[in-house]
């Protein structure tokens, strides 16, 4: 019998984290503007300096994209995403005390009205950044 291998679990492949490269530059942008900037500013401040880092790192973005939410065909009105990232990963941000469940099924609601995957929701009022970033996937 052979002997086995650990399984890691901080190993993950392409199918459990899809775009994962370019998941991976976003979040490194956000880490970066977290650790110059801190928590406790206000969303736009981050949203800014968000958008300025994906420009000095060449990567492709829509900032407050508009997009029109429908029920059944009918229009109900629009919406706007902070961030649509090469027009694969959605982006919102927010800097807030707890992020609540709302946030979440805000962010599935857009990535199903623009048929996107993936989703990314980050809090930046958190004393280490990585305690305020969620994937999400559909």
């Amino acid at each position: 019998m052979k002997p086995q291998r650990p399984q890691s679990n901080t190993l993950c492949t392409q199918k459990e984290f899809p775009l994962k490269d370019i998941t991976g530059r976003i979040i490194s942008c956000a880490i970066e503007v977290h650790s110059i900037l801190g928590p406790g500013l206000l969303e736009n401040v981050y949203e800014e300096a968000l958008s300025h880092e994906f420009k000095m790192r060449d990567i492709v973005y829509e900032r407050q994209k508009e997009i029109t939410l429908k029920y059944k065909g009918k229009v109900l009105g629009k919406h706007r995403i902070d961030f649509m990232i090469e027009d694969k990963v959605i982006l919102e941000l927010k800097a807030v005390e707890a992020v609540n469940k709302i946030y979440e099924a805000q962010l599935l609601t857009y990535l199903r009205e623009t048929n996107k995957r993936i989703g990314l929701l980050i809090n930046f009022n958190v004393d280490l950044l990585k305690k305020g970033i969620k994937r999400l996937i559909i």
